[in-house]
Order: structure tokens, then sequence, then C-alpha cells
């Protein structure tokens, strides 16, 4: 039940910020639903593809669609009467990478997958919407944007998550520190503009 809601508020956050991105594309209204449902839903899709769970989650679930949907209508119509804080759309998108790294973390290691594996399919799960919902709008995808703290922050929490429970913490606190250690480092880097080192290699004569 506790995975559920948070998958819930995971889709409904990445419907916000796939929304938010459209509405500052000009799309329309068909268009903002589209992004909303492929940034809430893609990175779950890829998930179940490469572990091979069948049906895809929404598809046997179809409720996980219509939240992603009423998501997307609901931030259409908040916008317009309201305006969103200027940056909206990288908070609600960090809310999403929390929820949805964890969330799908805990689907691997309910697989009884190896750590590294686990690390893997959660980090996929949190940034492979906001991947596309990049490429569609013909933007820079947001984990590969110079010194970006994107998937790193979804990998350090994943990898937290673990360690605590390995430590013999109970799986809810841990869930709970693990998300708040890639929110608190997602929105550090958005407040504080922290970046990782940036590789650069001179021409050689």
């Amino acid at each position: 039940m506790i995975l559920y809601v948070f998958d819930m508020l995971g889709v409904a956050v990445f419907a916000v910020s796939g929304a938010l991105a459209a509405g500052r594309k000009h799309l329309d209204l068909l268009g903002v639903l589209v992004i909303a449902v492929v940034t809430a839903l893609g990175g779950g899709t890829l998930r179940d593809l490469l572990l091979d769970r069948s049906p895809v989650f929404w598809i046997q679930q179809p409720d996980y669609l219509l939240v992603a949907l009423a998501a997307g209508l609901l931030t259409v119509l908040y916008t317009r009467f309201l305006k969103p804080p200027q940056r909206a759309l990288l908070i609600a998108d960090a809310g999403g990478l929390a929820l949805f790294s964890i969330s799908g973390a805990q689907i691997a290691e309910a697989a009884q997958l190896h750590a590294l594996i686990v690390i893997l399919m959660g980090t996929c799960t949190g940034v492979v919407g906001g991947v596309i919902r990049d490429v569609l709008l013909v933007e820079i995808p947001i984990i590969l944007r110079r010194g970006n703290i994107y998937a790193t922050a979804a990998i350090t929490g994943i990898a937290l998550y673990l360690a605590l429970q390995a430590l013999g913490l109970a799986d809810a606190p841990a869930t709970l520190i693990g998300m708040g250690a890639i929110m608190s480092l997602r929105l550090a880097a958005i407040i504080w503009g922290l970046t990782l080192p940036v590789y650069r290699l001179t021409d050689q004569q």
C-alpha cells in the first residue's frame, strides 16, 4: 500500500513537471497531456520492460494513467488563474525524482536483484521520464546538462536506502531517509547551483 501511494505521488508530481514544461513551450492541451503522461510514466515503463514485468504497470493498473492525466489537467487549470512559482518545474521534478527513484528501487529489490541492479533500476525509474520529456521538447536532457546533480542524487539516495536496510533499519524510515536525501541533494543543486566537476580534455598537438 505504501509503495502504491508513493507511486501515485510520483506520477502526479512528474505529470505536473511535464505539464509545466509543455506550457513553457506553448503546446496545445493535447500536447500538454502527452508530455505530462510520458514524463510521469516513461521511467517506470522502461524499468518494467527491462525487468520483463508484463504487462507494464500502467496497462495493468490504468489508474496510474488517470492520475497522470488528472495532474496534467489540474496544472493547466491552476496556471490559468495563478502563476506558478519561478522554480516550480524544477521543484516538482525533484519531488518526482525522489519518489520514483526509491519506489523503482523497491520494485527491483522485491525481485531479489543485485544491489547494483536495484540502484540502476531505481535511477532509471526516476530519470527516464524527464529525459523523454526534454527530448520531445527539444531540450538538452537534464541529466546531460554540464555538471548537473540529477541522476547523481538518485544514485546517492538509493545507495543510502540500501545501506540503511543492510544496517538493520526498518524499511519505512530507510525509505523516507533515502527520499529525503535525493530531494535535498537536488534542491541544494537548484538553490545553490551545486555541480559535479566537469571533465575536460585539451587538444593535443
